[in-house]
């Protein structure tokens, strides 16, 4: 058919476009007398090696590394220690392919990783049910030192219930601003829920002391998720962008007060 459209007039590349054949395979066909195999790495996408495991090996790999002795351990353990013993199964490479596969590779330690659930959600139907408070950074004019703006919120109102500014983050700065601010707004032996992100100040000793004393019901955000505590952060952000919002940075405390 080639020869043919060539006689006729075609082109040999456009004639090979028609019939879905490269040009080199028409060469080694005409080379050969037959088309062999293409050996380029990429033609190999989608074979089944020859050496390819089969179910019952998957199957052991699977077993063994699920037994009571290797459950803990990774692939890298579990070989070596199967040759002490005489036996070879796989490689290490292959457990890991398989474990993977099974989603059976995420954490085979004894240690178990953190597990942080989301918080309770909460809803405030009146002022001083439910408080919100954070610490953000004021820039000075020293590159690297701030000053900490401790701030409390009422998330129904949106009524700022008590702030303070310092050179440092503490716990007992915290506690003396929340004590402060409970007596004020008179909460008395009302229910109150503070909602804090996980710092160290919001978990400090002094600071669970305080509300502990009050009977204030602490609430925490998880570890790095901003949006567990979004008042307090919207507020901080509406502070910083606003127009009369200082440009130059603070000098002292007195000024950022």
């Amino acid at each position: 058919m080639l020869d043919e459209a060539v006689e006729a007039g075609a082109r040999y590349f456009k004639a090979c476009e028609v019939v879905k054949l490269s040009i080199r395979t028409v060469q080694r066909y005409r080379q050969h007398g037959e088309v062999t195999p293409d050996g380029r790495k990429a033609a190999a996408i989608g074979r089944i090696p020859e050496n390819r495991l089969s179910d019952q090996e998957r199957t052991e790999i699977l077993v063994t590394a699920n037994l009571p002795a290797f459950a803990n351990l990774p692939p890298s353990q579990i070989v070596p220690a199967l040759a002490d013993e005489g036996r070879y199964i796989a490689s290490e490479s292959s457990f890991y392919r398989i474990l993977r596969e099974n989603k059976q590779l995420v954490h085979r330690g004894k240690a178990k990783g953190p597990s942080h659930s989301r918080p309770q959600s909460l809803e405030a139907t009146a002022p001083n049910q439910l408080w919100s408070w954070d610490i953000t950074y004021l820039a000075t004019t020293v590159k690297g030192l701030y000053f900490y703006l401790y701030l409390i919120l009422d998330v129904f109102s949106r009524k700022i219930v008590g702030w303070e500014i310092y050179a440092e983050e503490s716990a007992d700065h915290a506690a003396k601003i929340f004590h402060k601010a409970h007596l004020r707004e008179g909460i008395g032996i009302k229910n109150l829920i503070l909602h804090s992100d996980n710092g160290s100040p919001m978990k400090g000793a002094t600071m669970l002391g305080m509300l502990q004393k009050l009977g204030v019901v602490p609430s925490f955000s998880r570890p790095s998720v901003s949006n567990d505590n979004p008042y307090s952060e919207s507020l901080f952000k509406t502070m910083k962008y606003r127009p009369d919002f200082p440009e130059r940075r603070f000098d002292d405390l007195d000024q950022a007060r």
